[in-house]
């Protein structure tokens, strides 16, 4: 019997997947808790449709996320901060500072958790942030570190 899991079953496959399996795992397994449905014509046709809705809302992502990058890329944010003898930053800039100046300044809604920082920002000056937007996209900033 032809099945379309509703679940990821393990040793039996993902969420999606058609599998043929035995009548009775089907019915006392699969069916009976609600893992999967039975393959008919209609149900086959449903996931279709949900597939193809499933790629067209990831592309539109994706074309959204290139977009957004593109009017990114090589922008500047300037951050105010107190320093000591030298030049020394108290602390450091977070990603969540930056997160803010961007949405202030450039007006872009930027989540802190999509700005990766290698080493954290303790110095004045100039330095390149990557903004990963999308798996497939990622954008850099330019972040001014300036004395307050």
């Amino acid at each position: 019997m032809k099945v379309i899991l509703l679940q990821d079953v393990k040793s039996l496959g993902k969420k999606g997947d058609v599998v043929e399996v035995s009548e009775g795992y089907a019915r006392n397994m699969l069916l009976k808790k609600g893992l999967g449905k039975e393959a008919t014509g209609k149900n086959m046709n449903d996931l279709k449709l949900q597939k193809a809705n499933a790629e067209k809302i990831a592309r539109e992502a994706l074309e959204a996320a290139q977009a957004l990058g593109k009017e990114l890329e090589g922008k500047e944010v300037k951050i105010a901060v107190k320093t000591g003898e030298g030049g020394r930053v108290f602390g450091s800039v977070s990603t969540k500072e930056i997160a803010e100046e961007i949405k202030k300044q450039l007006g872009y809604d930027v989540d802190k958790k999509k700005i990766q920082i290698d080493n954290p920002i303790k110095t004045l000056g100039v330095t390149n942030v990557a903004v990963k937007l999308h798996a497939k996209v990622t954008s850099e900033v330019k972040v001014h570190v300036v004395e307050l």
